[in-house]
């Protein structure tokens, strides 16, 4: 169900009949990207994977593409394993419980109850939570981009304030600050690194992958670049609405500064070695 969407991936844990392993669940669900966090991948697949190895081979660039994207995921899905694992060793030790998959009697479907659980005890639910976070932070990012000191945005500030760090992640302060403003909604991560980079006032939303790929180029993006944001936007704290639900799945603000700090320190971590092993094989 986090392919579809985190928050939804969370709530789905309700059917593991054991406490410690719906947590475990729970803290490793962000491992999986969500429908959010898709569009960027493919993106950034098209314009860097596929740009540098398929030579303008159409059929070659898309398969390219598809296969960096799966490697990612699978990539994801091995990490929620060693997760999951290390968890159950350490702070949510325990024996392993057995699942017994009892069968109902089959019964006709009642698809007007069907549809009307799934909008409003579902649908609706995660929407308006959603709305309740976008809409404050749709106005704070405005305010970052347009109010500025001495000539120079907050928005601007704060990237340059990040610079040094994100530079050890193989990324630039404008990347970082868009992950931080994301949280709302990972679907504008890349609208913000866009508006960063021409200066604009308001997000931007660029269709041409051509032209989102030479705004990028331009502003100092390489191929390691390219890797170390895939490989953050698969490892990185969930977004705002995830979050809330995992307050209040869990009932502990515990569990959900925690399950914001282990994707988090995973993606620095491995942003960091990355960078670290290319540009010591680079000097080699």
């Amino acid at each position: 169900m986090g392919f579809g969407c985190n928050a939804c991936g969370v709530t789905g844990c309700r059917i593991i009949d054991s406490p410690r392993e719906r947590i475990i669940a729970i803290l490793t669900n962000n491992f999986v990207p969500c429908n959010g966090r898709f569009p960027f991948l493919i993106t950034i697949a098209t314009i860097f994977i596929a740009g540098a190895f398929a030579g303008g081979n159409g059929f070659l660039a898309s398969i390219l593409s598809t296969f960096a994207v799966i490697v990612v995921i699978i990539f994801g899905i091995f990490l929620t394993l060693v997760i999951s694992k290390i968890l159950s060793k350490t702070i949510l030790k325990g024996m392993p419980s057995s699942m017994v998959l009892e069968l109902p009697p089959y019964r006709k479907p009642q698809f007007g109850k069907i549809l009307v659980r799934s909008i409003f005890d579902r649908t609706l639910f995660v929407l308006g939570r959603a709305i309740s976070v976008a809409a404050p932070a749709g106005l704070v990012i405005w305010l970052m981009a347009n109010v500025g000191i001495n000539g120079e945005s907050l928005l601007s500030i704060i990237a340059n304030f990040l610079n040094p760090f994100a530079k050890l992640m193989g990324l630039d302060g404008y990347i970082l600050t868009a992950f931080i403003l994301g949280i709302p909604a990972n679907e504008i991560v890349l609208p913000i690194i866009l508006m960063c980079y021409l200066k604009g006032g308001t997000l931007v939303n660029i269709e041409d992958t051509i032209q989102i790929g030479q705004i990028l180029i331009q502003n100092g993006w390489t191929m390691l670049t390219a890797m170390n944001v895939m490989l953050f936007t698969i490892l990185h704290f969930p977004c705002a609405t995830t979050l809330l639900t995992v307050k209040k799945e869990t009932g502990s603000w515990k569990w959900t500064l925690i399950s914001f700090a282990i994707p988090t320190i995973c993606g620095v971590v491995l942003c960091m070695f990355t960078t670290l092993f290319y540009n010591v094989i680079s000097i080699i």
